[in-house]
């Protein structure tokens, strides 16, 4: 009953519905926000947290808490918590009585930049591997678990994000409450859509630089010539391409501007996806968790979820959700709220063992 009660109420509140965005500062009734730096996993590394969640104070609650994590060009904010049609994804579940936080994993947003992010990408290795990843993201879950006296809490990543949350989830069974994997990653032949403007096949610097230009062509990637009018209202993805490239204000300052990413991602994609390594084991993931994407994703295209999804052999109340008319990027898209919907069922609806 509970998951039919989900499906009948208004899918968004209206605001998300029209077309006209609200300005970016505003914040939805009855949702207050808090942003913060902590320390992260490593001396001299902070990392930016954004927390929405109701103004009315509520005891907190595991399967309440969520920590979302970015994928490998795009910081979290503009991801998670950027307001088109007047409502983010974190005021949606915030509005939905959540505690929701997002992370800027170093070298990414308003973390701390490390110094070879200023410096020309071929003087050094790439940066922000997995493994240094992974310690920020147990940074900011232990204080988000120690803030709120919680053991655990949910984990959602989108892409590149996604497998990161896996593995955490696969090495710590005890603090994962529920797995969200949005177009997650998987074992694939040849470069990630995401190395448009590395080095091609040749030895990766420490970072990379996008332009608009890059991401826009990236994002229309396999979405069908007549539909592409359509994928997003009026104004949408200009909105979202302002906010983030400004997130980095030394890309900005060049001709054309830039969003530079770091190139640790691509390095690991290579030793592990590209290889026919995967990056965490399945089957070690207990907690209930769901896999979710659209259709036209090209970046992790349905049949990485289709391989991935048996093999979650541990995982109680699994499920597999396929979203029709939206892309890698369909949380800032006109079908979003299928996405929204699909991952509000999961969070909300009594999972048996």
């Amino acid at each position: 009953m509970q998951r039919r009660a989900l499906l009948a109420a208004p899918l968004l509140a209206p605001p998300l519905l029209g077309l006209a965005a609200a300005p970016a500062a505003a914040q939805p009734a009855g949702v207050a926000m808090d942003e913060m730096l902590i320390p992260g996993g490593d001396p001299g590394i902070q990392l930016y947290l954004r927390n929405k969640r109701p103004e009315a104070a509520t005891p907190a609650r595991p399967d309440r808490t969520i920590l979302c994590v970015h994928g490998a060009t795009y910081p979290a904010s503009t991801t998670f918590d950027l307001a088109v049609g007047g409502v983010s994804w974190m005021d949606y579940m915030a509005g939905r009585g959540f505690d929701v936080w997002c992370l800027d994993l170093r070298n990414y947003g308003r973390s701390t930049r490390e110094a070879a992010m200023g410096q020309p990408p071929e003087a050094n290795p790439p940066l922000t591997r997995g493994a240094v990843a992974q310690k920020d993201i147990a940074a900011a879950a232990a204080h988000i678990r120690e803030l709120r006296g919680l053991p655990k809490i949910v984990h959602l990543g989108w892409s590149w994000g996604s497998s990161l949350q896996a593995r955490f989830a696969a090495d710590n069974p005890a603090l994962v409450e529920r797995l969200v994997l949005y177009a997650p990653q998987w074992l694939r032949e040849g470069p990630s859509p995401a190395a448009a403007g590395a080095a091609g096949e040749g030895p990766l610097g420490a970072y990379r630089s996008v332009t608009r230009a890059q991401a826009r062509a990236r994002w229309m990637n396999g979405v069908p010539e007549a539909q592409r009018g359509r994928l997003f209202p009026a104004g949408w993805y200009e909105h979202w391409a302002d906010s983030t490239f400004a997130t980095d204000p030394e890309g900005m300052r060049q001709v054309p501007s830039v969003l530079r990413a770091p190139n640790g991602v691509l390095q690991d994609s290579r030793e592990f996806w590209q290889a026919g390594k995967p990056y965490y084991d399945p089957a070690a993931i207990t907690a209930p968790t769901l896999v979710v994407l659209a259709e036209w994703d090209q970046d992790t295209p349905p049949s990485m979820a289709m391989a991935l999804f048996p093999l979650l052999t541990a995982s109680p109340g699994k499920r597999l959700v396929l979203l029709g008319g939206g892309t890698h990027g369909i949380m800032l898209e006109r079908q979003r709220g299928a996405l929204f919907q699909a991952v509000q069922v999961f969070l909300e609806e009594a999972i048996g063992g």
